[in-house]
């Protein structure tokens, strides 16, 4: 599953929030939303990387409910608005609090806690592995500082 993160607009963020617990109309929006996109400022891709940035932010699981808030929130712990992908929906006040979290988080720390994933963790966890996560990691730092400057809300999906 290949990851993105938009920074919506309040108008974007209505109206998938509307959508909430309507699935067809959830991934719809989301389509349109991915073919219509045109801020590369505004997005950013994580490939897949976002799954590692997720165990290394939280507790090693990519359980969306592990870990604390606001680092949980940065990949899959926010509202999720879809049932059977990855729509996770964080707002604005939150992007806040992720985008100054991020700011604390170096390489060292990052390695540290890199590789002690949860059994099912596919990627390979060595050193390429985690380069691979760290620049990722470094982009998604970036975007959350843009989004924030910018006051939107955060949407994250994984297909």
């Amino acid at each position: 599953m290949l990851g993105v993160h938009f920074a919506i607009t309040a108008e974007q963020e209505k109206t998938l929030l509307d959508a909430d617990g309507d699935d067809a109309a959830v991934s719809e929006i989301i389509e349109d939303l991915e073919e219509e996109w045109s801020d590369d400022t505004l997005q950013v891709e994580t490939d897949k990387a976002w799954d590692a940035i997720h165990r290394c932010l939280t507790d090693g699981s990519l359980d969306p409910d592990a870990g604390d808030p606001p680092l949980s929130l940065t990949v899959a712990g926010g509202r999720h608005l879809h049932d059977e992908i990855y729509v996770v929906h964080v707002t604005a006040d939150e992007v806040r609090a992720v985008a100054a979290a991020l700011l604390d988080i170096d390489e060292p720390w990052l390695r540290a806690r890199f590789g002690a994933f949860d059994d099912d963790y596919t990627g390979s966890a060595d050193d390429q592995d985690f380069a691979y996560t760290w620049s990722n990691f470094v982009d998604v730092r970036a975007f959350y500082q843009r989004a924030a400057a910018a006051g939107r809300a955060v949407i994250f999906t994984a297909t």
